[in-house]
């Protein structure tokens, strides 16, 4: 049976999740890192994976037949680029957080989202998906490994896509760990600013930017965006935020954003992928986003239109969306 037969492509893709924990557990065992001096026997990487040296050889093999690892003879195993990428500070984590058990376990009743337009997280745990981090210190931790690692590779090209200097004072609302705003500031030596995030999120950042020697630039904040936004700010800025939430819960953020910056007209800067008009094959990795918003955190990925109407209700007039060169663009907007 040709390999275009559409029963067996459409099989693959029934069986994809298969790869999926593949890789997960790939990373979990950090392979890449054990593998990144050269290739090694199964038998050897047993025993620093702390595997079993028969299950471990059968998941390298996987791995060499979806071009993640090389074999050669006498079965030694090596990375390809496309395994390099599967290390820690790479695509390692998200392989690890997006096919973990509580992933699964909500991605498992996506149905009942499709059916109720309910979260799939909240119906399978009890609770948003935010409270199942702040109460699970080490999924917690890794969602936050996860964001920085897609950020740190596209922060800078963010940076240098917009003209940050107009603003003195930047306000990174949801701003994580920093990793973006930390960009920004070293792009731009005269501007400084304040990470506003939960508190267990702000005290999972501290070291991060202490770290990298910016606490005299980067002020961290703990709050919540549902509540109040801090003032002083020049912009403020949202990477990942506002897709994150249903439109009445976004429009509370804005308004709350839009009232603490009054006294400076302050602008917003919303960092998004913003979904095609019309729908064609290389939306597919935006589109699946938007599934995910659906059934974890309950938010969904908008179109430009989506956005202007979103930020008009908001008090805000969308002035311009700047492309980055990467899967997000900046979207500007003013006070009304």
């Amino acid at each position: 049976m040709p390999a275009t037969d559409p029963r067996t492509a459409l099989t693959r893709l029934v069986n994809a999740y298969r790869q999926s924990q593949c890789l997960r557990v790939a990373a979990q065992l950090r392979v890449p890192e054990q593998l990144a001096a050269g290739p090694r026997s199964a038998a050897d990487l047993a025993a620093d994976c702390e595997a079993n040296e028969s299950s471990l050889r059968r998941l390298l093999r996987v791995l060499v037949a979806m071009q993640v690892l090389t074999e050669e003879p006498p079965e030694r195993f090596g990375l390809t680029a496309l395994g390099q990428q599967l290390a820690a500070d790479l695509v390692g984590p998200a392989a690890r957080l997006f096919n973990s058990p509580h992933y699964w376990a909500a991605w498992g009743n996506l149905e009942h989202s499709i059916r109720t337009g309910e979260r799939a997280f909240d119906f399978t745990f009890g609770m948003h998906n935010w409270d199942y981090y702040a109460t699970h210190p080490e999924q917690g931790a890794l969602f936050d490994t996860v964001m920085s690692a897609n950020t740190v590779p596209i922060a800078g090209r963010i940076a240098d896509a917009f003209d940050f200097s107009r603003f003195p004072v930047i306000a990174d609302i949801g701003g994580g760990d920093g990793t973006l705003l930390m960009a920004i500031l070293r792009r731009y030596s005269d501007i400084r600013g304040f990470v506003f995030d939960r508190p267990d999120v702000i005290e999972r950042a501290r070291k991060r930017v202490a770290d990298a020697g910016m606490m005299d630039r980067c002020e961290l904040m703990a709050g919540n965006f549902m509540e109040h936004a801090p003032s002083g700010a020049d912009a403020y800025l949202m990477k990942f935020i506002i897709h994150d939430w249903t439109d009445s819960e976004s429009i509370r953020i804005l308004e709350l954003c839009r009232a603490a910056g009054d006294a400076t007209g302050a602008h917003l800067i919303v960092i998004e992928r913003v979904l095609s008009e019309r729908i064609g094959p290389d939306d597919l990795d935006d589109l699946l986003a938007d599934l995910n918003m659906m059934v974890m955190p309950g938010g969904l990925e908008r179109t430009e239109a989506e956005f202007r109407d979103l930020f008009a209700r908001a008090g805000y007039s969308l002035q311009r969306v700047v492309p980055t060169g990467t899967h997000l663009q900046i979207l500007e907007a003013v006070p009304r």
